[in-house]
C-alpha cells in the first residue's frame, strides 16, 4: 500500500536528472535554469508532490535556495484519457453514500496508467458507483486515496463523495488507520518479530526500484511477526550426519505504520527473506522445493495480500474494520509449504 499517489510500480515514470553548479539561488528559478523543458509552475507542483530530490533528500520549498550537486525529477506519466465505466464485478465488502469497502483481486490495478488502461479498479467503481464517485483524485484517479501495487490483493477504500475523500486523506496522512498484510517469504525474518524502522527512497542504482537508504528519504516503520515457518532444511555434514538448516519460508503478519511505495516489500527484502514471487525485490532464488510449490499454485506474482483495513467512518464517526483471507494462489502455496 501507498500514501504516494504519483509513484507506484505500475506507473512508467521519467526520471530526470541535472547538477546545479551555482547554490544560492531561488530553487524553483535554478531547477526551471537546468530543467529547460519544466516550467516553474510545474517545478513548483512537483515540489509539493515530493517529486524531486536533492542527492536523496525530497524537496518541498521552491522558495528555498538551491545548492549544488545533483538533483533528480520523477515525471509521473502523462495522464491518460478520461477512464470510461466498465461492468467489473467487485468484490463490495462494505458500501454506504459516502465510501465503498472492496476485496482487490491480484492483477488489477487501482488506477489507469500505461500499460493499464482499462480494466482497473477506477473503471469498475465508475460503473458501479456512477456519477457519485468523488472527483477530488483527479480525472484518472476518481475516488482513489490510497491503492495497492497491481499484483497485491486485498482490501482498499474509495471515496464516493468529496467530504469522505478529504477525510480519509487525512486518516492515511496521519496514519490512523489499521493496516495489517499477509506475506509468504523466503526464509524467515530474524528475529521472529520486530520493528523494522528505516529510511526509504528512490534506488541510486535503478530509479524506477525503492530501496532503504541511509540519507534522505522517507521514514518508513513496518512491525512484522512470523506465524508460521515452513520446511527444515537438511543439511549434510561430516560422514553423512545430517542437521537442519533454516526454515524455507514463513508466513508473516506486516502492520504498517507508515505508507510508502512497496514499503513491506522493501523492508522484508532488507532482512533478507524477500516475499515469495517478487520479481522486483526477490534477489535470489527459493530452494528447490519451494520452487515447486510456486509453480504448483500457479503464483505468479508476489504472495503479499492486504488482510485487514480498519479506520473510523471520515462521515458518521463509526468505527468500521474489514479482514478477509488471502486468495485461492496464496492459500493453495501456503498449503503446499505445509507438506514441506
Amino acid at each position: 500500500m501507498s500514501d504516494e499517489p504519483l509513484l507506484t510500480e505500475d506507473d512508467e515514470t521519467t526520471v530526470l536528472e541535472a547538477r546545479i553548479e551555482t547554490p544560492g539561488v531561488r530553487l524553483d528559478k535554478a531547477l526551471a535554469d537546468v530543467f529547460p523543458t519544466l516550467s516553474r509552475a510545474r517545478l513548483q507542483a512537483l515540489l509539493a508532490e515530493g517529486a524531486i530530490s536533492f542527492e536523496g533528500e525530497t524537496l518541498t520549498s521552491g522558495s528555498a535556495k538551491a545548492r549544488a550537486g545533483q538533483y533528480v525529477v520523477i515525471l509521473p506519466p502523462v495522464a491518460p484519457a478520461t477512464p470510461q465505466p466498465e461492468a467489473i464485478p467487485l468484490t463490495v465488502l462494505y458500501e454506504d453514500a459516502d465510501l465503498i469497502v472492496i476485496d482487490k483481486p491480484a492483477g488489477m490495478a487501482a488506477h489507469p496508467a500505461p500499460g493499464s488502461e482499462t480494466g482497473t479498479l477506477v473503471n469498475a467503481l465508475l460503473a458501479h458507483c456512477g456519477d457519485s464517485l468523488s472527483g477530488i483524485g483527479g480525472v484518472a484517479r476518481p475516488g482513489i486515496v490510497h491503492r495497492l501495487d497491481k499484483d497485491t490483493s486485498g482490501v482498499m477504500v474509495a471515496a464516493k463523495t468529496d467530504r469522505a475523500h478529504a477525510g480519509l486523506s487525512a486518516l492515511f496522512a496521519t496514519h490512523d488507520i489499521e493496516r495489517t498484510y499477509i506475506a509468504l517469504t523466503r526464509g524467515i525474518p530474524m528475529p521472529r518479530e520486530g520493528r523494522i524502522q528505516t529510511q526509504i527512497g528512490r534506488s541510486h542504482g535503478d530509479r524506477k526500484k525503492m530501496a532503504v537508504l541511509t540519507s534522505g528519504g522517507r521514514e518508513a516503520i513496518t512491525d512484522y511477526a512470523v506465524q508460521k515457518v515452513f520446511g527444515e532444511h537438511l543439511v549434510l555434514r561430516g560422514k553423512g550426519l545430517r542437521q537442519t538448516g533454516p526454515f524455507l519460508a514463513a508466513r508473516v503478519a506486516c502492520t504498517l505504520h507508515t505508507g510508502r511505495t512497496h514499503q513491506i516489500r522493501v523492508h522484508l527484502a532488507s532482512k533478507g527473506s524477500p516475499i515469495l514471487g517478487d520479481a522486483t525485490y526477490g534477489s535470489g532464488s527459493p530452494a528447490a522445493p519451494v520452487r515447486a510449490a510456486i509453480a504448483e499454485a500457479g503464483l505468479t506474482r508476489q504472495a503479499l495480500h492486504a488482510a485487514v483495513l480498519g479506520f473510523v467512518h471520515p462521515v458518521t464517526g463509526e468505527t468500521l474494520r474489514f479482514e478477509t483471507p488471502p486468495p485461492p494462489d496464496m492459500q493453495r502455496l501456503e498449503a503446499l509449504l505445509s507438506e514441506l
